[in-house]
């Protein structure tokens, strides 16, 4: 057993440099799962500036200076940010509102129509379950309205921290885009001096992260718009809000598409019942969901590493229950992190095997 496990560790630790690298990794995941509430705005600073430096780059390579190319990125970033707060964020909120002020009403017609089912069909449902789901329905509502009572309460507290990331998170994506380069050589001065194998793992990994974080971003405006062009012209109750959900939902794969299936039936049941129109969302809807994964997911990330079914719900389990919300939010690229290290760690250890068996016969 004992050599069994030092073959593994000279095949995957052959030199210090490795064992720095791990440690390195372990010591960002630890500083992230403890500290990720408090360091949330730095690390959405952080992420933010990673997604903008591309555009800056590319100016760069124009000729521009460092500095003006990120006044320019960050001015049109903050100029879309303002206008679609502007102008997306009341529509959303009005539908919200909306849909909340008509909830009532389609609880009492689901009501109705759960009592009806026992006349219907009584070889497949009794008035006793029809009066289990009901009970569980109102218990459900209940915990969401005392979790939406806390939250009110909580409403001015959240208001300040919304204000804060405001003002704080522009502030910082401006700095880290501004001093990129005095930010990296001061962190690289922290490092071991043997760093070969992070910049090879780095290389690997930031070629697939990037890939990842373009083509999500054009997936999730591309389904958003195509989505709720189709609503509107069925005639859907609440398209822009249905919409922007299930553009937000690729970020999920799987889950996301189940997840959001249940507010987009619902609402067109409650329009026009079981009809005909209820049957052309739901095609219609199934149709977008097929040609996202079947046409677009495949052009947009020819590049990235494909993840299994499995370990994205897995990602999604994990980081979900670390970091909730968040977690969910940023369950894929985190798990394409993963992946790419541990797609490139062997490569890069072999490499290092080699140059240190270089190195010891020169």
């Amino acid at each position: 057993m004992i050599e069994v496990l030092q073959e593994w560790y000279r095949r995957f630790f052959p030199e210090p440099q490795v064992l720095s690298f791990a440690l390195l990794l372990v010591a960002g995941f630890v500083l992230v799962i403890y500290f990720g509430k408090v360091l949330a705005p730095l690390l959405a600073a952080v992420i933010i500036a990673y997604i903008l430096d591309g555009a800056v780059a590319w100016l760069m390579r124009l000729r521009l200076p460092r500095l003006l190319a990120s006044v320019i990125v960050f001015g049109v970033w903050l100029a879309l940010m303002l206008i679609a707060l502007v102008t997306l964020g009341p529509l959303l909120s009005q539908q919200v509102t909306q849909f909340f002020g008509e909830l009532p009403k389609m609880l009492s017609q689901g009501h109705a129509a759960l009592l009806h089912l026992p006349e219907q069909y009584p070889n497949l449902i009794s008035v006793q379950q029809v009066n289990n789901i009901l009970a569980v329905i109102q218990a459900e509502l209940t915990a969401f309205g005392q979790q939406v009572l806390r939250f009110s309460l909580a409403s001015v507290t959240g208001l300040i921290t919304l204000m804060v990331y405001f003002v704080l998170v522009p502030l910082m994506v401006f700095f880290f885009l501004k001093d990129k380069e005095v930010i990296v050589a001061w962190m690289s001065g922290l490092l071991p001096a043997e760093r070969q194998l992070a910049r090879d793992v780095w290389h690997e990994v930031n070629v697939k992260i990037a890939s990842y974080i373009r083509g999500k971003f054009w997936e999730i405006l591309i389904v958003w718009v195509v989505t709720y062009v189709t609503f509107k012209l069925l005639g859907l109750n609440y398209a822009m809000l249905l919409s922007f959900l299930v553009g937000i939902s690729v970020i999920v794969p799987y889950v996301g598409a189940a997840v959001v299936t249940v507010p987009v039936a619902f609402i067109a049941y409650f329009q026009w019942g079981l009809g005909s129109e209820f049957v052309y969302v739901l095609v219609a809807y199934g149709i977008i969901q097929f040609l996202d994964g079947n046409l677009l997911v495949p052009l947009l990330f020819s590049e990235v590493v494909n993840l299994h079914p499995v370990a994205i719900i897995a990602a999604v389990l994990i980081f979900g229950g670390l970091w909730g919300l968040w977690g969910v939010f940023f369950a894929i690229p985190l798990a394409t992190l993963v992946n790419a290290i541990i797609k490139s760690w062997p490569t890069a250890a072999r490499r290092a095997r080699v140059e240190a068996a270089q190195a010891r016969q020169d």
